[in-house]
């Protein structure tokens, strides 16, 4: 059974400018994604300057060499800006989540509302990082200096092995917990033509397996571990020390546990 989260803002009585975006909700949800893209693309512009800068130096630098070295430095040039363009980005896109209104709080209502607006402004800056260079970045200290810049909450020695998140502001995650390769965090679900917007915590030492899914309004005690592929439904409460999985992911008693490690070594 999936629990109403609870401390969820409900926007009951619209003003005219939320009564105008739900009148007109097609047209303001246009406008927003021109904006959106526009945003971008001041941001992918910005970060996209030092890393011409550079290979302009370096193109300058290879007018006076040999074809073969100059078009081997070219090729560097271009190599080497994609990851100043990359690394520029990160700084770019947390500077603009900063100065711009996306403090987003647990939310349930419609997708065309003003309440929603800052959820996607943050995600949708989120994702121009994410499906550009944030990959490139998993597992060092600047994927995780940015995770935290954009107001996700990490523990010492947390291992983040996954860049498929959204909403990392409404996300904690604890000392020493591990996030295994593909693992889908996101504070958020919809449904029935509602959008809910609630927190995700993770405790400390939990692990969460390879490829595993959480999706919004989940609570994970310490120490616990949610098996691969596994997907832990909104509203799941999963309890200090336990083991969940399947799909949707349900405790998993220590007999059963043990039982299935024996399956998987061949013993029976």
């Amino acid at each position: 059974m999936i629990a109403r989260p609870e401390n969820v803002e409900e926007v009951t009585s619209p003003n005219l400018a939320e009564r105008l975006v739900r009148r007109f909700g097609r047209t303001s949800y246009a406008l927003v994604i021109l904006l959106m893209y526009l945003l971008a693309a001041t941001a992918m512009g910005l970060a996209a300057a030092p890393a011409l800068a550079l290979a302009a130096r370096l193109f300058a630098l290879a007018a006076g060499l040999a074809p073969v070295p100059a078009w081997c430095l070219r090729g560097f040039a271009v190599a080497l800006g994609w990851f100043v363009f990359g690394l520029a980005l990160l700084a770019v896109v947390a500077l603009y989540n900063k100065v711009l209104p996306t403090r987003v709080r647990p939310y349930r209502g419609g997708y065309y509302t003003l309440a929603a607006v800052p959820w996607f402004l943050h995600n949708g800056l989120f994702y121009l990082a994410r499906f550009t260079f944030l990959p490139f970045a998993t597992l060092t200290p600047q994927g995780v200096w940015f995770l935290r810049a954009m107001g996700m909450k990490i523990g010492r020695h947390a291992f983040i092995n996954t860049e498929y998140i959204s909403d990392p502001s409404l996300i904690t995650i604890g000392d020493d917990a591990v996030i295994g390769g593909s693992v889908r965090i996101f504070a958020h679900y919809g449904g029935r033509g509602n959008l809910v917007i609630a927190p995700v915590v993770v405790g400390g030492r939990a692990t969460l397996g390879l490829a595993s899914c959480v999706m919004g309004d989940v609570i994970i005690g310490a120490d616990a571990t949610l098996l691969p592929h596994s997907v832990l439904l909104p509203g799941s409460r999963v309890g200090p020390g336990e083991t969940w999985g399947g799909v949707p992911a349900r405790l998993i008693v220590r007999e059963e546990m043990e039982r299935l490690k024996t399956l998987i070594r061949g013993d029976e």
